[in-house]
């Protein structure tokens, strides 16, 4: 029978206090990184938190507002397109994940990643892969990086509302990628990504 790995809680890790971390928006074409660190409070739980890909827009909504009421602490961070386009998607995703847990109101004793390496930082911190599935302050991280960062690409598309980011939220969904060859590249877009890429290398020779 296969084991079903236990939900990690806060009780889990006695005597530290420890804050979820994950991040949202690496393979999109456009717009930043973002990423969240989340202390949860055992007295105040929150239920129904799992990987936010896993849950609907509305329930992401309605999990982010609690996590955010009933949270001990609770930071939002992002790297910009320019910062991802400099020092590459990964480590603008550490940066991004630092800077979260370094706004942190409250400073924990102990990080939890989600994934497979830990970003560089004061606090100490452990990766844990599939944590945002498994480990409900995790979980908690990634619905507030995700919430945030699809509000962040709506606010794109009031200002660049020929590429549809209401949409596809920047992915490179064919709809995305036939915008993308329409209109040229924007400010916003990420231009070390190959589809991007390609599309200026095409303009700077047609030119």
């Amino acid at each position: 029978m296969k084991k079903i790995a236990p939900s990690l809680a806060l009780f889990d890790y006695e005597g530290e206090l420890v804050c979820g971390v994950d991040e949202a928006g690496r393979g999109p074409l456009a717009g930043a990184v973002y990423a969240a660190a989340v202390i949860l409070d055992p007295a105040r739980p929150i239920e129904g938190l799992r990987d936010s890909k896993k849950l609907s827009e509305a329930k992401r909504q309605t999990l982010a507002e609690e996590i955010k009421q009933s949270a001990m602490a609770w930071s939002i961070a992002f790297c910009t397109e320019s910062e991802i386009d400099e020092i590459n998607i990964l480590q603008a995703s550490m940066l991004a994940m630092r800077r979260a847990v370094e706004g942190l109101k409250t400073a924990p004793t102990l990080a939890l990643i989600d994934g497979n390496r830990c970003p560089v930082m004061q606090v100490r911190s452990e990766a844990i892969v599939k944590g945002d599935d498994k480990v409900p302050a995790i979980s908690a991280a990634s619905i507030l990086a995700k919430t945030a960062r699809d509000a962040a690409l709506l606010q794109l598309h009031q200002q660049y509302p020929v590429y549809g980011f209401d949409q596809h939220k920047g992915y490179p969904t064919a709809l995305h990628l036939e915008r993308l060859r329409m209109h040229g590249v924007s400010p916003v877009h990420r231009k070390s990504y190959g589809p991007v890429r390609e599309m200026l290398e095409l303009r700077a020779v047609a030119s």
